[in-house]
């Protein structure tokens, strides 16, 4: 399969069936990472130009919010005594740069 400028990339990052605490580990660095990253990006803004970054400023709550479902899953299949299956595909594809 080609890639092109428009169907772009898709780039498996997760594939298999992990015990709950391995689940955790993975997907809670995930997590954290983005959280790190928006928090970051937005304090620097802040610094920068006097005002927050508009899309850490949506992003970190959303990311909050989904960690917030991630945990109850993961505590559920933990009482379950449960494995968990993960897929994490990475899609990519070019698009216009933004000038600021």
């Amino acid at each position: 399969m080609e890639t092109t400028i428009e169907t772009g990339e898709k780039l498996l990052l997760i594939e298999g069936d992990f015990l709950t605490e391995e689940a955790r580990d993975i997907l809670l660095n995930l997590f954290q990472s983005k959280l790190s990253f928006h928090q970051l990006k937005n304090f620097s803004s802040q610094v920068k130009y006097g005002r927050d970054d508009e899309t850490a400023t949506l992003r970190i709550p959303a990311l909050k919010k989904e960690l917030d479902k991630l945990n109850a899953l993961l505590k559920e299949a933990e009482n379950k005594h449960k494995k968990l299956h993960i897929c994490s595909e990475i899609r990519i594809r070019i698009s216009e740069e933004n000038k600021d």
